[in-house]
């Protein structure tokens, strides 16, 4: 795999991928280059049956700053037709992380803004350090939120919160974040990226099939009603009956030790 701009793919433990926003010094904005860098990093993981967690964290003092702002403003004179060209495949490219078929983990270790909330939305899971900052201030530069972002927050928090945080543009910090159920967790700075990356392991040893077919269940809110929960489940369950996998769960219950799984 050729050399990645501005972002690091890392294997922290077994089953585990670490990917990191490395572009400090414009607090991780989403250059050309992170993007173009964050496709072929996605692309890697996706065809990868090893991996079966990946955590998401920035490098520095932030999570991401967005979108890059001399990027967005570069074509002022530009046709509508012309910026929707350039926009979606921005939003596709860093929203590609959705098709990965593994846990995510968003490790929102400083402020998340913007587009760069919209990729921790995008995650499964949201982890953030203390102190750190969230928000999308779209209309506060004159702009539409992007990058899914309106359908993205209002499935995490709820449409009275999401239209809160829209229409103010204000910043949140952690501990308000956790309240509106944007983040699950909040960790001491000091500790977090280890403490996140515990977490990811601990994903990384559950049973791949299983977490893989549990997570399609649970994409995009769940299932649409009790009766589309209980066919999907009366499919998806048995396939994990058949499993080695459940077998060694079993085995590994009544001997009182780890299981290790095969994913198969």
């Amino acid at each position: 795999m050729p050399e990645l701009a501005h972002l690091r793919l890392l294997r922290p433990s077994d089953g585990v991928v670490l990917l990191v926003l490395d572009n400090p010094d414009q607090r991780n904005a989403m250059s050309p280059e992170m993007t173009s860098s964050w496709v072929a990093a996605i692309d890697q993981v996706a065809a990868d049956r090893s991996v079966r967690a990946v955590v998401v964290t920035g490098e520095g003092t932030a999570f991401c700053s967005g979108g890059d702002t001399a990027w967005l403003a570069g074509e002022p004179n530009a046709t509508v037709d012309h910026l929707r060209d350039r926009m979606l495949p921005f939003y596709r490219a860093w929203l590609s992380i959705r098709r990965l078929e593994v846990p995510t983990i968003a490790a929102i270790n400083g402020p998340a803004i913007g587009a760069g909330l919209c990729l921790a939305l995008a995650c499964d899971l949201r982890h953030a350090a203390a102190g750190a900052k969230m928000g999308v201030p779209f209309v506060k530069l004159g702009l539409h939120p992007g990058m899914a972002g309106t359908a993205l927050l209002p499935d995490v928090v709820g449409a009275a919160a999401a239209r809160d945080l829209f229409l103010t543009g204000r910043i949140v910090d952690a501990d308000e974040a956790l309240g509106l159920g944007l983040v699950s967790r909040v960790v001491d700075p000091e500790t977090f990226l280890d403490t996140v990356l515990e977490t990811a392991a601990q994903v990384a040893a559950t049973a791949p099939i299983a977490s893989r077919l549990t997570k399609l269940a649970l994409a995009g809110g769940g299932h649409a009603d009790v009766e589309t929960g209980l066919q999907w489940e009366a499919l998806a369950q048995p396939v994990t009956l058949a499993t080695d996998d459940l077998q060694e769960g079993l085995r590994a219950a009544r001997e009182r030790r780890a299981p290790v799984f095969r994913g198969r």
